[in-house]
């Protein structure tokens, strides 16, 4: 059995006191889903197994997980993405932002847990690799992360957020960046992923600003 994050992330430092506890809650069902799964797969691996090895009710997970692939997909960093997007300075590349996005993201994963490359990135991919149901998940929480990228891409380049130039160029840098993911898993994770994910963006010119 892995050893369970026991720290809050770095995302919860801004956070009240109600949403740090939600947050821990949060944590506490994916830990308990990634042992479970770790010990006797995904498909044997049930949300009332999740709830009692979590020590909260069914309802609980469901109040928080929707579904059982959004446990496994879901992390804190997220919604740091836009963010941390919109904090870069006006005049940098979009493309050098987002490889700062993505490192900053992995950086500040593996300093609130140094297992994290070890047990939830690589957990994740090969689930999102193996799992029809979790690969399937996948594209459709593509799609709203993609809205809200679209977003701050569309303010860093004076476009409308619906346009189809930011619309095509956002979901074609997230499915690149997706199955660079992929790519690495299938190839037994040899070489740096961060390194997989820099040569992806050197396939992309940034969109021009209008």
């Amino acid at each position: 059995m892995t050893t369970a994050r026991t720290s809050l992330p770095e995302a919860a430092r801004h956070m009240s006191l109600r949403e740090r506890k939600k947050l821990k809650t949060r944590i506490a069902i994916r830990n308990a889903t990634y042992e479970l799964i770790e010990e006797q797969g995904y498909d044997a691996t049930t949300v009332e197994q999740i709830a009692e090895r979590a020590e909260v009710s069914p309802s609980t997970v469901f109040r928080y997980f929707p579904t059982k692939e959004d446990i496994v997909l879901t992390d804190e960093y997220d919604p740091l993405a836009e963010d941390l997007l919109r904090a870069r300075p006006e005049d940098e590349g979009l493309l050098d932002s987002l490889r700062f996005i993505i490192r900053q993201s992995m950086t500040m994963a593996i300093a609130d847990d140094p297992t994290f490359a070890e047990r939830e990135m690589k957990l994740r991919l090969r689930l999102m690799t193996e799992v029809p149901a979790v690969r399937s998940r996948v594209m459709e929480s593509m799609s709203v992360t993609g809205r809200l990228m679209c977003r701050a891409i569309a303010e860093r380049t004076g476009r409308h957020e619906n346009d189809l130039e930011v619309r095509v160029y956002t979901m074609g840098l997230m499915g690149a960046l997706l199955e660079a993911a992929i790519y690495w898993t299938e190839h037994d994770h040899q070489g740096d992923l961060l390194d997989l994910l820099d040569r992806t963006l050197d396939t992309f010119k940034d969109l021009p600003k209008r």
